[in-house]
């Protein structure tokens, strides 16, 4: 086979390992070019919800591309845009009434920050500092590394990056740690603008989850001290963790919250940070200096935004949380086989996850690539973070394919 000029990203290619072509996909299923049906396990990077091929979302994306395919979206707006911002404000909790577009889960976050700076420079006020959770990844450019866990993915571009304030992260005895050190860094002057967490599990830090009371309790302790409260619901939105958002397992309200992944279902590139009225206000003036300075060429495309208006549609009019409460139950019964011979099982709506070996290897640990590789053999999509292997699949996934899944990940701790 002819040699490729693709880059792909998160791969040494000095490893030469295997990089198959995939054709086609239908629900849970990848198909490449060598006649394997492939299990999609991690929901392709944990974005394809419904499955993939949802037919009303492509119906909804070929109507789209019929009428309208791009639009500058400065000054300018189109139909599927405009339902998707109505949509999402009456889905999602008040008072996120506003909806910035961008076109990935990292932009979104960079919105979230600059909206935050901007909310208080245009009041004047002199805040400035982020608080961050250990541990935690908000995305891959330099504003979501800045906020994110400083290691092996950024060290490179460390010049590069702001500094943060950071707590630990709440589990166990750490719990009031972390509290403890939130409350005297939301104290401090200059005060903080602004906090950013992945509320109930780090998504890349190793898919570690922590209880909805301290959640709470952070945006308790944010609000107190006028702290704007971050929420990167991009991974764990659109019922990963069992319900809509994993906020509302803590009844919370962020105000800013940055949604990518799930929105369009898993089919095309979009993401939103909503917003409430009183940071929307702060950037809204005759002083045209104090607009929100932010965009791509892409921002808002309609197909993308087709794609999203029949996902929500989708939620709406469909019991997607029956499934994805039907979805967790199977997953807890074929996980409790590797109970004993796993080390921290542990599982928070359609997530579960596990440490192969004690304790949790770093990112980079030998053991990852030769996890992908047996289970890439084995024709199911499992990407390890390290030595923690973790099941995230479509909702739609059959039984036979989730107990396919289960059944290979025990031969893997055999083997």
């Amino acid at each position: 086979m002819k040699k490729s000029p693709v880059w792909h990203p998160f791969t040494q290619h000095g490893l030469n390992e295997p990089v198959p072509l995939v054709t086609h996909a239908e629900g849970a299923a990848l198909h490449t070019a060598d006649g394997r049906r492939v299990i999609d396990a991690i929901s392709s990077w944990w974005v394809t919800t419904h499955g993939h091929g949802n037919p009303r979302i492509v119906a909804a994306i070929r109507d789209q591309a019929e009428k309208l395919d791009q639009l500058i979206f400065a000054g300018w707006t189109h139909e599927p845009a405009e339902t998707v911002a109505r949509d999402l404000v009456a889905m999602m909790p008040r008072p996120l009434d506003h909806v910035f577009f961008s076109d990935s889960g990292s932009t979104s976050v960079e919105v979230a920050i600059k909206m935050a700076l901007g909310h208080f420079a245009n009041r004047g006020e002199p805040r400035h500092r982020i608080i961050v959770m250990q541990g935690s990844y908000h995305g891959d450019t330099i504003g979501g590394m800045s906020v994110g866990a400083r290691g092996v993915f950024n060290r490179s571009y460390a010049p590069l990056l702001f500094d943060v304030d950071t707590i630990p992260f709440p589990e166990g005895a750490n719990e009031y740690r972390a509290l403890d050190a939130l409350e005297q860094l939301c104290a401090q002057s200059p005060l903080p603008a602004a906090m950013i967490v992945e509320p109930l599990v780090l998504g890349a830090g190793g898919m570690k989850m922590y209880p909805p009371g301290v959640l709470r309790a952070m945006r308790e302790i944010c609000a107190a001290h006028g702290v704007l409260f971050i929420a990167d619901e991009v991974m764990t939105g659109w019922g990963r963790t069992g319900t809509l958002l994993a906020c509302e397992q803590a009844a919370v309200v962020p105000d800013l919250l940055c949604l990518s992944k799930g929105l369009t279902g898993g089919s095309l590139p979009l993401a939103v940070t909503m917003a409430t009225s009183e940071i929307f206000e702060s950037h809204r003036s005759k002083d045209r200096s104090k607009m929100f300075f932010h965009s791509s060429s892409y921002t808002a495309n309609p197909i993308a935004c087709a794609a999203a208006a029949a996902n929500l549609a989708i939620w709406r009019e469909e019991p997607v949380l029956e499934r994805v409460a039907h979805l967790a139950h199977r997953q807890r019964s074929y996980s409790r086989a590797l109970a004993g011979k796993v080390n921290n099982l542990r599982q928070l709506g359609t997530i579960v996850a596990m440490e192969v070996e004690a304790p949790q290897g770093a990112y980079l640990s030998v053991l990852g690539p030769r996890l992908m590789s047996f289970f890439r053999e084995r024709n199911v999509l499992l990407r390890p973070l390290g030595n923690t292997v973790y099941v995230m699949p479509p909702y739609c996934i059959s039984d036979e394919d989730l107990a396919r899944v289960y059944a290979v990940i025990g031969e893997a701790l055999e083997a």
